[in-house]
Protein backbone atom coordinates (compact mmCIF):
# COMPACT_ATOMS: atom_id res chain seq x y z
CA UNK A 1 0.00 0.00 0.00
CA UNK A 2 2.93 2.36 0.97
CA UNK A 3 4.57 1.41 -2.11
CA UNK A 4 1.55 2.43 -4.49
CA UNK A 5 1.10 5.64 -2.90
CA UNK A 6 4.86 6.52 -3.25
CA UNK A 7 4.65 5.55 -7.09
CA UNK A 8 1.32 7.72 -7.22
CA UNK A 9 2.93 11.00 -5.40
CA UNK A 10 6.20 10.33 -8.05
CA UNK A 11 3.65 10.51 -10.89
CA UNK A 12 1.52 13.03 -9.84
CA UNK A 13 4.79 15.23 -9.14
CA UNK A 14 6.08 14.16 -12.33
CA UNK A 15 3.20 15.08 -14.35
CA UNK A 16 3.28 18.44 -12.67
CA UNK A 17 6.70 19.31 -13.60
CA UNK A 18 6.23 18.22 -17.05
CA UNK A 19 3.88 21.37 -17.64
CA UNK A 20 6.30 23.56 -16.58
CA UNK A 21 7.90 25.34 -19.90
CA UNK A 22 10.54 28.10 -20.51
CA UNK A 23 10.22 31.10 -22.23
CA UNK A 24 12.91 32.98 -23.20
CA UNK A 25 12.02 36.98 -23.34
CA UNK A 26 11.74 38.49 -27.04
CA UNK A 27 14.42 41.60 -26.37
CA UNK A 28 12.51 42.65 -29.77
CA UNK A 29 9.60 43.11 -27.79
CA UNK A 30 11.07 43.68 -24.10
CA UNK A 31 11.83 47.56 -22.80
CA UNK A 32 11.28 48.28 -19.45
CA UNK A 33 11.05 52.00 -18.80
CA UNK A 34 10.86 54.41 -15.61
CA UNK A 35 9.21 57.76 -15.05
CA UNK A 36 11.37 59.82 -12.74
CA UNK A 37 10.66 63.85 -11.35
CA UNK A 38 12.38 66.43 -12.88
CA UNK A 39 12.69 68.63 -9.74
CA UNK A 40 9.19 69.16 -9.34
CA UNK A 41 8.92 70.92 -13.34
CA UNK A 42 8.07 67.69 -14.82
CA UNK A 43 8.42 63.89 -15.20
CA UNK A 44 11.46 62.53 -16.99
CA UNK A 45 10.93 59.21 -18.82
CA UNK A 46 13.21 56.67 -20.57
CA UNK A 47 13.37 53.00 -21.01
CA UNK A 48 16.52 50.64 -21.94
CA UNK A 49 16.65 49.21 -24.94
CA UNK A 50 18.44 45.98 -24.07
CA UNK A 51 16.69 42.73 -21.89
CA UNK A 52 17.77 39.28 -21.84
CA UNK A 53 16.11 36.87 -19.46
CA UNK A 54 14.63 33.43 -19.07
CA UNK A 55 10.69 32.72 -17.70
CA UNK A 56 9.97 29.66 -16.20
CA UNK A 57 6.10 28.81 -15.34
CA UNK A 58 3.68 26.24 -14.52
CA UNK A 59 -0.10 27.55 -14.43
CA UNK A 60 -1.26 24.49 -13.22
CA UNK A 61 0.65 24.85 -10.28
CA UNK A 62 0.77 28.38 -10.30
CA UNK A 63 4.54 29.26 -9.77
CA UNK A 64 7.12 30.67 -12.33
CA UNK A 65 10.85 32.11 -12.32
CA UNK A 66 11.30 35.26 -13.74
CA UNK A 67 15.41 36.10 -14.49
CA UNK A 68 15.60 39.08 -16.49
CA UNK A 69 19.28 40.73 -17.12
CA UNK A 70 18.98 44.73 -18.34
CA UNK A 71 21.98 46.36 -20.11
CA UNK A 72 21.75 50.10 -18.44
CA UNK A 73 24.21 51.18 -21.59
CA UNK A 74 20.84 50.87 -23.86
CA UNK A 75 19.10 53.85 -21.64
CA UNK A 76 17.46 56.40 -23.86
CA UNK A 77 15.32 59.11 -22.06
CA UNK A 78 15.48 60.30 -26.34
CA UNK A 79 18.26 62.84 -25.95
CA UNK A 80 21.93 61.93 -26.78
CA UNK A 81 23.36 64.01 -23.59
CA UNK A 82 21.25 62.36 -21.00
CA UNK A 83 21.80 59.48 -22.05
CA UNK A 84 25.23 60.01 -22.08
CA UNK A 85 24.96 61.48 -18.79
CA UNK A 86 23.07 58.93 -16.96
CA UNK A 87 25.93 56.15 -18.28
CA UNK A 88 28.29 57.40 -16.44
CA UNK A 89 29.24 57.55 -12.56
CA UNK A 90 26.76 60.10 -11.46
CA UNK A 91 23.70 57.40 -12.22
CA UNK A 92 24.14 54.50 -13.90
CA UNK A 93 28.10 53.92 -13.70
CA UNK A 94 28.25 51.03 -16.42
CA UNK A 95 31.67 50.78 -16.44
CA UNK A 96 31.76 49.21 -12.76
CA UNK A 97 27.94 47.95 -13.04
CA UNK A 98 27.04 46.62 -16.31
CA UNK A 99 23.93 44.62 -15.43
CA UNK A 100 20.56 45.43 -13.81
CA UNK A 101 18.62 42.33 -12.56
CA UNK A 102 15.46 41.26 -11.43
CA UNK A 103 14.98 37.84 -9.76
CA UNK A 104 12.14 36.68 -8.84
CA UNK A 105 10.73 35.07 -5.46
CA UNK A 106 6.72 34.18 -6.23
CA UNK A 107 4.54 33.95 -9.13
CA UNK A 108 1.01 35.20 -7.23
CA UNK A 109 -2.12 34.56 -9.04
CA UNK A 110 -5.32 35.40 -8.85
CA UNK A 111 -7.50 31.26 -10.13
CA UNK A 112 -5.10 31.20 -13.43
CA UNK A 113 -4.63 34.67 -14.11
CA UNK A 114 -0.81 36.04 -12.90
CA UNK A 115 -1.51 39.05 -11.01
CA UNK A 116 2.01 39.50 -9.40
CA UNK A 117 5.66 38.79 -8.89
CA UNK A 118 7.81 39.01 -5.74
CA UNK A 119 11.81 39.24 -6.40
CA UNK A 120 14.57 41.45 -6.14
CA UNK A 121 16.39 44.18 -7.93
CA UNK A 122 19.64 44.46 -7.75
CA UNK A 123 21.26 48.26 -9.53
CA UNK A 124 24.50 49.68 -8.69
CA UNK A 125 25.58 46.61 -6.54
CA UNK A 126 22.66 46.95 -4.72
CA UNK A 127 19.85 44.19 -3.87
CA UNK A 128 16.47 45.03 -2.75
CA UNK A 129 12.51 43.44 -2.79
CA UNK A 130 10.88 44.69 -5.72
CA UNK A 131 7.13 43.33 -5.99
CA UNK A 132 5.71 43.36 -9.60
CA UNK A 133 2.11 44.00 -10.14
CA UNK A 134 0.97 42.12 -13.17
CA UNK A 135 -1.53 44.52 -15.32
CA UNK A 136 -1.98 42.22 -18.17
CA UNK A 137 -1.11 38.82 -19.13
CA UNK A 138 -1.44 37.10 -21.98
CA UNK A 139 -0.37 33.43 -23.59
CA UNK A 140 -1.12 32.42 -27.43
CA UNK A 141 0.25 30.36 -30.31
CA UNK A 142 2.05 33.65 -32.55
CA UNK A 143 1.15 33.27 -35.94
CA UNK A 144 4.04 33.69 -37.63
CA UNK A 145 6.74 31.81 -34.82
CA UNK A 146 4.31 28.83 -34.60
CA UNK A 147 4.99 28.36 -31.08
CA UNK A 148 3.59 30.06 -27.85
CA UNK A 149 4.31 33.39 -26.81
CA UNK A 150 3.31 34.61 -23.39
CA UNK A 151 3.38 38.95 -22.83
CA UNK A 152 2.43 40.76 -19.82
CA UNK A 153 2.47 44.27 -18.40
CA UNK A 154 4.32 44.96 -15.02
CA UNK A 155 4.23 47.99 -13.24
CA UNK A 156 6.01 48.92 -9.45
CA UNK A 157 7.36 51.39 -7.69
CA UNK A 158 10.90 51.84 -5.57
CA UNK A 159 12.86 54.55 -4.42
CA UNK A 160 16.34 54.74 -6.58
CA UNK A 161 18.22 56.34 -3.24
CA UNK A 162 17.70 52.76 -1.74
CA UNK A 163 20.36 51.35 -4.28
CA UNK A 164 22.28 54.62 -4.26
CA UNK A 165 21.25 56.27 -6.91
CA UNK A 166 21.10 59.74 -5.66
CA UNK A 167 21.61 62.04 -8.23
CA UNK A 168 20.05 65.43 -7.57
CA UNK A 169 18.43 64.73 -4.39
CA UNK A 170 16.97 66.54 -2.90
CA UNK A 171 15.87 68.74 -5.68
CA UNK A 172 15.04 65.66 -7.91
CA UNK A 173 12.38 63.29 -6.02
CA UNK A 174 13.38 59.84 -5.15
CA UNK A 175 10.30 57.53 -6.11
CA UNK A 176 10.31 56.08 -9.45
CA UNK A 177 7.75 54.62 -11.28
CA UNK A 178 8.53 51.01 -13.43
CA UNK A 179 7.10 49.73 -16.02
CA UNK A 180 7.61 47.11 -18.02
CA UNK A 181 6.25 45.16 -21.00
CA UNK A 182 7.97 42.13 -21.65
CA UNK A 183 7.02 39.43 -23.91
CA UNK A 184 8.79 35.70 -23.75
CA UNK A 185 8.98 32.86 -26.61
CA UNK A 186 8.45 29.23 -25.48
CA UNK A 187 11.83 27.13 -25.64
CA UNK A 188 11.93 24.31 -27.77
Amino acid sequence: MKLQILIATLLAASATSAIAATYTVDPTHTFPSFEADHMGLSVWRGKFNKTTGTVTMDRAAKTGALDLAIDPASINFGLDKMDSHARGPDMFNVEKFPTITYKSKSFKFDGDKLVGVDGELTMLGVTKPVALKVDKFKCIMHPRYKKEVCGADATAEFKRTDFGLNYGTPAFAPEVKLAIQIEAIKAD
